[in-house]
């Protein structure tokens, strides 16, 4: 009786949340490689010999192309075959109301390009998956439901685990009388569980702030265009004073202030930090408008428990390791949608017998 309640329970979860994780499963393993993909989406150039422009000087090669944008932030290049990639508000395009992304050329300073932020499916896929994997583009609810499956699947994997356990042992060893009976789903679900609860404790883990009851607040917040000031100082000049003090940091991603008297923030990583940690956003060091060091915020800076979020946020993402970690994330991230399809054939096959 207590087991076939179980299992009525594991069905009924995977039911419930079969087409979320079918859908979670293949965005998830498609954007592990998100750079990589995102890439053949890039304007193509011609590289120069000479090096890289300053970000400053490119910063404002696009305020004179384009003087009325709003300019968010920008990528920076990781080489001399990779262009800087600026998200701005650009009155152009989509009157402003939604990002887009300028490219721009890192030894001449041209213009290479323009295309939408995650709302361009069609010229920015990867940022199209990417908010589609957080929220479905669904705004709020999209988010409340990306929390709710979460809990399901976590039910479901739980639950699947008390029925088959005194199975996985035979799994794990190979043998013959478990493979003879022909249950995908069983071993599936075996061979990927420790990696596909990793991924649910940590999904739901990233979503809890949708069961506050600050998450159902009114967000009265109209944003306002407003034309980006000229940059304020010699970037690369407070980019070596930077050094000075943390020499083994490498910035990534910055983001511009918006007045004379607001800070830049500069993320980045240091060698020195544990192999975990993103390699884009693990540190920052915000800059005021004379480019000296206001602030810092480095991983070893934060609370316990920022320290776990951001773990947390980076076992789930596998943005921690190199081209071998990507592979295994792909591989068993495709498990949880092949779950959600041996699982469903089994159920339609009991019942139609």
């Amino acid at each position: 009786m207590k087991k076939n309640f179980i299992f009525y329970i594991h069905s009924f979860a995977g039911l419930v949340s079969g087409l979320f994780i079918l859908l979670m499963s293949l965005s998830g393993a498609v954007l592990v490689f998100h750079d990589d993909i995102d890439s053949f989406q890039q304007p193509v150039f011609r590289e120069k010999d000479y090096n890289n422009l300053a970000v400053d000087s490119a910063y404002n090669n696009l305020r004179q192309r384009f003087p009325y944008a709003q300019i968010s932030s920008c990528r920076l290049p990781v080489n001399k075959k990779t262009p800087f990639a600026f998200s701005v508000y650009e009155p152009s395009y989509k009157e402003g109301k939604k990002s887009a992304e300028i490219f721009i050329h890192p030894q001449t300073g041209g213009y290479l390009g323009i295309r939408g932020g995650s709302d361009d499916m069609k010229h920015n896929f990867m940022s199209w998956l990417s908010k589609f994997h957080n929220s479905f583009h669904l705004g709020k609810t999209g988010e409340w439901l990306l929390g709710f499956f979460a809990l399901v699947f976590l039910l479901s994997l739980i639950t699947g685990f008390i029925l088959f356990r005194k199975n996985i042992l035979s799994v794990l060893l190979f043998k013959k009388a478990v493979y003879k009976r022909g249950n995908l789903h069983q071993l599936i679900g075996v061979y990927a569980l420790i990696f596909n609860l990793m991924i649910a404790v940590t999904g739901f883990w990233m979503q809890r702030y949708v069961f506050k009851k600050e998450f159902y607040a009114a967000d009265n917040y109209t944003p306002v265009l407003k034309a980006s000031p000229a940059f304020p100082f010699k970037f690369d000049s407070a980019y070596a004073a930077v050094k000075k003090t943390y020499s083994d940091f490498t910035a990534a991603v910055i983001y511009f202030a918006q007045s004379n008297s607001g800070k830049t923030a500069v993320y980045g990583s240091r060698a020195s930090n544990a192999y975990i940690h993103s390699k884009k956003f693990s540190d920052v060091i915000m800059l005021d408008s004379a480019g000296g060091i206001a602030k810092t915020r480095m991983i070893n800076e934060n609370s316990a428990d920022d320290k776990y979020d951001i773990i947390n946020s980076q076992l789930h993402m596998g943005k921690y390791g190199g081209v071998g970690i990507k592979i295994i994330y792909f591989i068993f991230g495709l498990s949880g949608g092949l779950l959600s399809i041996t699982g469903f054939l089994l159920w339609w096959r009991r019942r139609r017998s």
